[in-house]
């Protein structure tokens, strides 16, 4: 089972704090199983967590969440080495690909290493969702703001480009954010660039961005374009997605 069409899910969300476990997956990790089209057995979900060097606290956690949602979860961890022969079968086997946050600049490098940018694009293209929060939103397109090099956040523009645009994560909770996104933007540094609130998911078919989707209230999306030498921004209204019913 696989989507209709090349999918991906960029977000700032997907976690919450759980009653008896300290992570349960939130709205929009759900919400990329459904844009899987899966149904009939549990959904198989590819757990990367490269930009935080593959942390195993991280791992346990993520994976206690998905046998709470119902799904089966497979790591594909890199650090010291790849922990299956196969990798890109391993990638293709699933419905999901969820990426986890931390540091977009060694996940990139990693992933070139080890031929993962190129797993993932095959991936992409036979219909294998990519979804991701953070730094697993940020690798999807051409850049965006990071603080993968220290406190002070630089640009980084050597995303997998799959996306044509610059993307900007955490955009109400990181004030940094949106002024270096404006500036890039204004500068040319980045192209038009797609941003998120924390909970807040940016659904795209093929290249396009089809909808903006929400697991928290009052929260927004945001387009931001060069008009003559300066940045514009449009905000976009997300639809709310239900709460999982845990």
């Amino acid at each position: 089972m696989t989507a209709p069409e090349p999918t991906i899910l960029a977000t700032s969300g997907g976690h919450r704090v759980g009653g008896r476990t300290r992570l349960l997956f939130d709205a929009l990790v759900h919400h990329a199983v459904d844009l899987s089209g899966v149904h009939g057995r549990r959904p198989r979900i590819l757990y990367v967590g490269t930009a935080t060097g593959d942390a195993e606290i991280a791992t346990a956690r993520v994976s206690e969440a998905a046998r709470v949602a119902g799904f089966d979860l497979t790591p594909l961890q890199l650090f010291p080495m790849p922990n299956v022969d196969d990798v890109e079968g391993t990638v293709l086997g699933h419905d999901v690909v969820w990426v986890m946050g931390g540091s977009v600049a060694n996940l990139l490098a990693v992933w070139r290493v080890h031929g993962l940018d190129a797993v993932m694009r095959r991936a992409w293209r036979a219909g294998v969702v990519l979804a991701g929060i953070s730094a697993g939103s940020l690798c999807w397109f051409e850049g965006g703001a990071t603080d993968s090099f220290g406190p002070e956040l630089r640009p980084v523009t050597d995303g997998l480009g799959l996306l044509p645009y610059g993307n900007g994560v955490h955009y109400d909770s990181d004030a940094g954010r949106r002024p270096l996104i404006h500036r890039l933007v204004a500068d040319g540094t980045l192209p038009t660039s797609h941003c998120s609130d924390d909970g807040v998911g940016l659904v795209y078919r093929g290249t396009d961005l089809v909808e903006a989707v929400a697991e928290l209230p009052g929260k927004g999306a945001y387009v931001v374009r060069r008009e003559d030498g300066r940045a514009v921004e449009e905000r976009l209204e997300p639809r709310r997605l239900p709460a999982p019913g845990y």
